[in-house]
């Protein structure tokens, strides 16, 4: 995960990092600061810091807990991660008391993205695509109108092409989608037909996970830059488009395994979370129906989907790959994403699956697919 300041940034982004802002291209001279001056100004933030941490344990705890349960929506949230910016015991109280999604059902912290969704209902997000640039943007959804909604900035992904594969580097930072930043999340590599794409995760899922060795899972090209950096990835999930040998009419059909948590972990840890052998998912696409009148295939996205696209799809879990979670019964949507406009998406998840698995899901349907269609 990344740092704190890090998590500022990723603060910070929900405001500028829509896709239809550009980058400023300019080059900005920063005046130096005398060395002097610096000293003396982080002698005053210490002292600052040092002051607020003097606070009683109990008094500290309830303040959080008020501003916590004052924020019950984004862009009010931001209060209660620039309270776990104050310090480290103010972080320490910000952790304890904020819940994590799968228990409060909202996202607050960066580390939250790596973390199981809300239990009872799905969370609503929406994904939007640049084509020019190839990148692509999750949101969360702040109110019910998804075509006016701007959100919440959570996640950014770009899409390389790599010889005869295609990778998608996913990013906390829309102004920073590269494979060697501190604001890399994972990656999706696909094969050279567009129907078999692997996960990898920059953290471990699992107690005694191994990176994977193969050349193309690596985050460097060259030897390790960091000891604090790792130089791998992780391999979390498999997601697979059938052929389609006899071209025959119907909908894309696609499966899943995903390595989920089972744990219950806090807001702050996610790594706690993580068992001793690792725990998948299987899930499949949700058959449609063929509406006889419309002459079409059709699912019910209960509003959630308005056009028509072959990338709309339902991910329920198989029969008894779901049960360590609650999620067996083949009726229960797991992950929906589908098309309101030209490029823009709505993607509704739930626990297991976290925000970045159920990112890197959806950007598989991105992309032509010919032996599938």
């Amino acid at each position: 995960m990344v740092s704190w300041r890090r998590s500022a940034s990723w603060l910070s982004s929900a405001s500028r990092s829509s896709l239809g802002g550009a980058v400023g291209g300019e080059a900005k001279v920063t005046p130096e600061v005398d060395p002097a001056a610096r000293g003396e100004e982080e002698e005053v933030q210490e002292v600052d810091e040092e002051r607020w941490s003097r606070l009683l344990p109990e008094l500290l705890t309830e303040i959080v807990r008020r501003v916590d349960a004052g924020a019950e929506r984004w862009p009010l949230r931001r209060d209660v991660v620039v309270c776990a910016c104050v310090c480290r015991r103010w972080r320490d109280a910000a952790f304890s008391v904020v819940r994590p999604p799968l228990e409060g059902g909202r996202i607050t912290f960066p580390s939250s993205l790596k973390q199981p969704g809300p239990r009872d209902a799905p969370m609503r997000c929406f994904i939007k695509r640049d084509k020019k640039k190839s990148t692509f943007s999750l949101h969360l959804s702040l109110t019910q109108a998804a075509l006016t909604d701007k959100g919440k900035f959570l996640l950014a992904a770009r899409r390389f092409r790599q010889g005869a594969h295609t990778e998608y580097i996913i990013s906390y930072d829309y102004d920073d989608l590269h494979p060697g930043s501190t604001s890399y999340v994972g990656k999706l590599r696909s094969d050279f037909l567009g129907t078999k794409f692997i996960i990898y995760d920059s953290q471990a899922p699992y107690d005694g996970a191994k990176p994977s060795r193969s050349r193309s899972s690596r985050r460097f090209a060259s030897k390790q830059i960091s000891p604090q950096v790792s130089g791998g990835n992780y391999e979390v999930g498999q997601v697979t488009y059938k052929f389609n040998f006899l071209k025959s009419r119907g909908p894309r059909r696609m499966q899943c395994s995903i390595q989920c948590p089972v744990g219950h972990g806090t807001a702050s840890d996610p790594s706690k979370e993580k068992t001793s052998t690792p725990n998948s998912l299987d899930l499949k696409n949700k058959a449609p129906r063929w509406h006889e009148h419309l002459q079409c295939w059709c699912l019910n996205f209960h509003g959630r989907v308005t056009v028509a696209s072959v990338k709309n799809f339902q991910l329920v879990a198989t029969a008894g790959s779901g049960g360590p979670w609650g999620v067996g019964d083949e009726e229960t949507v797991i992950l929906q994403f589908g098309k309101i406009e030209d490029d823009a998406f709505t993607m509704d998840y739930r626990q297991p699956l976290s925000p970045f698995q159920a990112f890197a899901i959806c950007l598989t349907s991105f992309g032509t697919k010919l032996a599938c269609e």
